[in-house]
């Protein structure tokens, strides 16, 4: 086993500060290998954690965590942040049922400062605390340390809109993993970051403002001439208008040059930001050659690295397949995806058809809206979205694209629990969020051949649709190279039993089936949540004594829900029982040991009737009475 003797001796921030400053490269290292043995046994995300081992390390040596509060966007770079504040055992379990968590959570550690999990809150975040400390009267730094991608996000640039205008002590760092650092501006950025962030040059600038402030031309002359030679060389002269100070870009590997720089900064109250360059996958040679394929890795070889086997075919595969052969049938088809192309399925048809395939950056609400407006114009746009991302879109969900009844395809992965990343990532509300929504049309797909059929179903209605699918592979089923369609609006019967009918949506239709014959049950793949097959459940409720309806959603708004609609409009007394997510978060764990946990497998749905069952005999049985 592998030894990390300088690591071990760091158990929390204060720890890290008692070592001799020569010594870090050398923890970083350690660090390094750490993580790569660790992640390896465990799963997780990698390749960032790798690119941001100097920078968490610089962080918690100037600054005085937790009093000064640390905001780290989405998490995907916070590993390091973690072993350094007490959770290195943790890291053993983390993502796993009852271990750590793979993001920052408040209720985990004083150091996490706020939960996160989606990108591009951090600043927003950071600026209100930034604004609470200064009205309480507290003197604190706060930094919010987020990652180029996420400054894609409209989120991000609303934030530097509002904080460049407030006289808060805010510090910005932009991770910026996707560029290099060239020699012939790395030594010279380098120099004048260390010099421009000193307090003698913030000083001299302040005192300069004030003596030209006398002479308003003169003043604005000098400004623009600033602002001309930093236009050459920094490439901040945006977020200066903003209003913060820029710094940058500097090496965010060079411990060298980081430490010193944020010395600098700490001491300088007021918006500023910093530029630093890192590299994914620093140190391990396989996340460096393929960063995005150690982005979020099982559990692997740390030797031999990562060995990419066929498998199962996944929903996300099924999908980028169908796309690309509508694609093929109909020159019309658009696809869009914000910032998951690999997660979506869509590399395959990018590369075959680039001028059809727009990757619009961490920003769900302008997909959304811009395929409103590709819609508008006689296009015919395929969104394909993460469930738990499409949340952030769901104005212009019902606004740009329902409310107008224009042809967008959701093609909605992850839907319900996705396992390891946990509360942040599980798609448990969408069925609940979109059924109430006018003009559109929603399907949950029991196997990949139907999640073929159902995509061609809803690209063919000239409405908007939702096809829902999970994470993972389906039952197996070979989905074909057909783009056929489905009748709108049917379910379908699978098994016919007596007493109880379940109703079963999506990725419950399997373990249905397998709780019918342990119960003699009658099975219905009800494809469709909306719009429901009313006439399907009118005829199951008038030939059984129970009905059950059963989602990979919350109970709650959900499918069972528009069952339960259906039955009260109809006047239908048959009572029925809704199985689904419970109203609360749910963590990390393995799928199936959640799906177990939570009663949504096939002994959990047994064991669910079973005792409705036993509820109902008790009601139904007369109650004994003491003697007068």
């Amino acid at each position: 086993m592998t030894t990390f003797p300088l690591l071990e001796q760091v158990d929390s921030p204060q720890d890290l500060r008692r070592l001799p400053r020569e010594s870090l490269p050398q923890l970083a290292a350690e660090i390094r290998a750490f993580l790569v043995e660790s992640v390896s046994q465990t799963g997780g995300h990698l390749s960032s954690n790798l690119g941001t081992v100097e920078l968490a390390i610089a962080l918690h040596t100037v600054f005085e965590t937790p009093h000064d509060r640390l905001v780290w966007d989405v998490g995907h770079q916070s590993y390091t942040h973690k072993i350094l504040t007490g959770r290195r055992a943790g890291m053993a379990r983390l993502r796993m049922r009852g271990g750590i968590s793979g993001f920052p959570r408040r209720d985990e550690s004083e150091y996490d400062t706020f939960g996160v999990g989606h990108s591009s809150t951090s600043i927003s975040a950071a600026l209100g605390m930034a604004l609470a400390a200064r009205q309480k009267g507290e003197t604190r730094k706060v930094v919010a340390i987020i990652g180029d991608g996420a400054m894609s996000a409209g989120m991000a640039f609303e934030a530097l809109n509002n904080g460049g205008i407030t006289d808060t002590d805010l510090l910005v760092i932009l991770n910026d993993n996707e560029m290099s650092i060239s020699p012939p501006v790395g030594a010279l950025n380098t120099i004048l970051t260390r010099i421009m962030s000193g307090r003698t040059v913030d000083v001299a600038r302040r005192a300069g403002r004030h003596m030209l402030g006398v002479a308003p031309p003169i003043l604005e002359l000098a400004r623009r001439a600033e602002e001309h030679v930093k236009g050459i060389i920094f490439p901040g002269t945006l977020f200066e208008e903003f209003g913060f100070r820029y710094y940058g870009p500097i090496n965010g590997h060079d411990l060298d040059v980081l430490l010193p720089t944020l010395e600098n900064i700490r001491k300088i109250q007021r918006p500023q930001f910093l530029h630093i360059i890192t590299r994914k996958g620093q140190g391990y040679e396989e996340a460096e050659a393929n960063p995005i394929l150690y982005h979020g890795v099982g559990k692997f070889d740390a030797k031999a690295g990562i060995q990419q086997g066929s498998g199962k075919r996944t929903y996300t595969q099924v999908f980028g397949d169908w796309l690309c052969d509508m694609a093929a049938a109909d020159e019309r088809l658009i696809g869009i995806t914000p910032a998951m192309r690999e997660g979506s399925g869509l590399v395959r048809f990018a590369e075959q058809y680039p001028d059809r395939y727009h990757d619009v950056g961490i920003a769900e609400q302008h997909a959304v809206t811009f395929a409103a407006g590709l819609a508008a114009e006689g296009m015919k746009p395929v969104v394909a979205i993460y469930s738990s991302f499409l949340q952030r879109a769901y104005d212009q969900l019902i606004h740009d694209v329902a409310l107008q009844n224009l042809p967008v395809v959701f093609a909605i992965d992850r839907g319900g629990l996705v396992g390891a990343d946990g509360a942040t990532h599980h798609g448990s509300f969408d069925l609940s969020f979109l059924a109430c929504v006018p003009n559109l049309t929603i399907m949950t797909p029991a196997d990949e051949a139907e999640c073929r059929r159902m995509l061609s179903t809803a690209y063919r209605l000239d409405a908007p649709a939702a096809v829902r699918y999970p994470r993972g592979s389906g039952t197996g089923v070979e989905p074909g190279q057909d783009l056929e369609t489905l009748p709108v609006g049917r379910g379908i019967l699978l098994r016919e039993g007596k007493e109880v009918a379940l109703l079963a949506f999506g990725s419950r239709v399997a373990p249905a089936l397998q709780a019918g014959e342990t119960l003699e049950a009658t099975v219905v793949n009800m494809r469709f949540v909306k719009p429901i097959d009313a006439d399907l459940i009118a005829q199951l409720a008038a030939g059984h004594q129970l009905l059950v309806s059963i989602e990979e959603n919350s109970v709650i708004g959900g499918a069972g829900a528009e069952i339960a609609r259906v039955l009260g409009e109809r006047g239908i007394a048959t009572p029925l029982l809704r199985l689904g997510l419970p109203d609360r978060f749910i963590e990390h764990g393995e799928q199936e040991e959640l799906l177990h946990e939570l009663g949504l497998d096939a002994a959990g749905i047994v064991a669910a009737i079973h005792s409705a069952r036993q509820r109902r005999a008790s009601a139904s049985s007369p109650q004994e009475t003491s003697p007068s």
